[in-house]
């Protein structure tokens, strides 16, 4: 057979199996603190970290830690109290042989060790400058650009969290202490996903969130729990340019939000926009004290605030120029001194006395293609607006990274973060440079894929005082202090669950005539199927220019789906991870939605038609 067939698992089920088998396993035993049940990755996606099983004769909390390199960066945390006990270790090293100590209330410490081999790429971080005093416990947790996966760094420089599913966008810490993430699975190129994952620090997903019009970018936990996740209507022609409220303990889709019922695509449209990708939501705020959401678009040049529940449009911070008059009563004017506005942003959010933050990649410095600033004299920041919305004026109170030029210049994602008043993060995380080492306005794996390099500089600031600063060599999408454990149990057992639905995936109307040869795909065609409960990919490799159709036939039933075969350079690719370095592979993914019964794969290339010999199951 030409074609490889191979199922792909859902993390959820593989993980209940893995559980299932650890805990009879522990009950099969004797296992005691002083000689517990260790298994390493437990929840097969975090490498660094370890599940211990034990238990004792009386109730009683207990406190793992696990030794650092120095007294300094030692993990310690101790869980409530109770008799049986299955206990997350976070925070191993890999290629070390890790010492953990177990400590009961009031008990004797039992020494256990848990050596690691080359489980994650140390050599990603390039220097941290910071101090154990500062940084304290946390981990700075970054999220995928490109072909490095999340990783968290410790105030040493060292890798203490790492997922190897590829889970890509936003990382957030719930209220509950778990993360929620964008999931690895791909529903279609370049980076929509089939939603999010709730899951533990030791990788144990809880919940995936299937959204109809898949997940990028960015979330938002709301007050009450339920989540606001950017999407699109995967079935229309443009992306990027809707939100969703989800439910979160069903995940139905509470509330819709369509930017195109309070702005008009083509309007203020700066110099990456394009017809499809006219807005480019890549940040999602909801601020109660006005009960209004807050969208970043790129491709505009500017955050837009609208009504939560009416979806008004209140106002829009930007450079005005290329908006019609009719717009402009929603601009605001500068007052003050040393103003700028911002071009192609990134991560806006709301500080609690309503001033506007944002990651300013001021990409192009402007919306005019003559005035157009290259990268080597360029730069990013982040940045706070004051706004005042009785008067409609702005003034820029705060900003890091201009001054840095061009080395901290990312033309690109990135975020900041509001921890108190004066102390900041601000994340540049897709800093290029060309083949010669110059300052690059290349995105992602474009960068290197024309001999050029990549790097992160992640910078946290206290009143103006520079307190911590992470180089990465890598391009990562966004940065999230956090810490590796909350206050409570941090794991909990049982199967997660499957929530939401998948979209239908839009297909290709046209018949095209093609002689049914009979005859087999092509060897060279390289393809082969990945089979999901909801899902599968077509992946396989034509010549540029060939007119390609994926068929899926069922007696007198046809579906059709264009496969492109050329290939530019995106003026947008904020998760360049899912990329082939081969412009001549593709991959084409298929919802179920829509579809039942069984169909037989077939390809039309030019005017001829190949089987696969591959059935799918909807």
């Amino acid at each position: 057979m030409s074609v490889e067939y191979k199922r792909i698992e859902h993390w959820i089920p593989l993980q209940k199996e893995a559980e299932e088998k650890m805990l009879a396993e522990f009950e099969s035993g004797d296992y005691t603190v002083e000689n517990p049940l260790v298994k390493v990755n437990a929840y097969l996606i975090n490498p660094l970290s370890a599940v211990v099983l034990f238990k004792t004769k009386e109730e009683t909390a207990v406190t793992i830690r696990v030794k650092g390199k120095t007294k300094a960066a030692d993990i310690v945390h101790t869980f409530p109290k109770a008799r049986t006990h299955i206990l997350p270790v976070l925070g191993l090293y890999a290629n070390y042989n890790n010492t953990v100590e177990i400590t009961p209330y009031r008990g004797k410490t039992t020494s256990i060790q848990i050596e690691l081999g080359d489980v994650c790429d140390q050599s990603v971080v390039e220097y941290i400058e910071t101090t154990p005093e500062y940084f304290q416990d946390n981990i700075m947790l970054l999220t995928p650009a490109g072909s490095e996966k999340s990783i968290g760094v410790d105030f040493a420089g060292d890798i203490r969290f790492h997922l190897t599913a590829l889970c890509v966008f936003d990382a957030k810490r719930l209220k509950n202490g778990n993360l929620l993430i964008g999931t690895d699975r791909l529903i279609k190129l370049p980076y929509y996903m089939s939603g999010l994952y709730e899951m533990s620090m030791v990788g144990k997903i809880y919940k995936e969130y299937r959204v109809p019009g898949a997940y990028h970018h960015d979330e938002f936990e709301m007050p009450d729990g339920n989540i606001l996740c950017l999407t699109e209507d995967l079935r229309s022609e443009t992306v990027e340019d809707m939100c969703v409220l989800l439910d979160r303990q069903t995940g139905e889709i509470l509330k819709t939000w369509d930017y195109k019922k309070f702005l008009t695509p083509g309007e203020g449209q700066g110099l990456s926009y394009t017809d499809e990708d006219w807005f480019h939501n890549n940040a999602v705020w909801y601020d109660e004290n006005t009960n209004s959401l807050t969208f970043s678009g790129r491709h505009i040049d500017s955050m837009v605030n609208i009504d939560f529940d009416s979806g008004e449009l209140n106002w829009i911070i930007g450079d005005p120029e290329t908006w019609p008059e009719h717009m402009q009563k929603y601009f605001f004017k500068p007052v003050g001194n040393n103003f700028e506005w911002q071009y192609e942003q990134h991560a806006n959010l709301i500080t609690p006395n309503g001033d506007v933050m944002c990651f300013d990649n001021h990409h192009n410095s402007t919306k005019v293609e003559a005035k157009k600033v290259l990268a080597h004299n360029n730069y990013s920041r982040g940045v706070r607006y004051k706004i005042n919305t009785e008067d409609m004026t702005i003034e820029q109170v705060w900003q890091y990274g201009k001054d840095r030029g061009a080395e901290f210049f990312s033309p690109y994602i990135c975020n900041v973060e509001y921890y108190n008043e004066g102390h900041y993060l601000v994340h540049s995380g897709g800093i290029a440079y060309d083949q010669d080492g110059q300052p690059s306005e290349a995105l992602g794996a474009y960068a290197v894929q024309t001999g050029g390099r990549q790097e992160a500089i992640t910078v946290e600031v206290v009143h103006n005082v520079k307190m911590f600063e992470l180089k990465t060599n890598s391009n990562f999408y966004r940065a999230e202090k956090v810490k590796l454990y909350t206050q409570g149990n941090n794991l909990e057992l049982g199967e997660g669950q499957i929530l939401g639905s998948m979209g239908v995936t839009l297909e290709f109307d046209t018949e095209i005539p093609a002689e049914a040869t009979g005859e087999m795909l092509p060897e060279d065609c390289n393809a082969r199927v990945e089979d999901e409960m909801d899902k599968f990919t077509f992946f396989s490799r034509f010549m540029k220019g060939d007119l390609v159709m994926l068929m899926l036939e069922n007696g007198d039933e046809v579906h059709r789906y264009y496969i492109s075969t050329t290939s530019q350079p995106a003026k947008a690719m904020c998760c360049g991870s899912f990329l082939d370095s081969d412009d001549r592979n593709t991959r084409i993914g298929i919802n179920k939605a829509g579809l039942s019964g069984t169909y037989d794969i077939r390809v039309i290339i030019n005017d001829k038609k190949y089987e696969t010999g591959i059935k799918i199951e909807c």
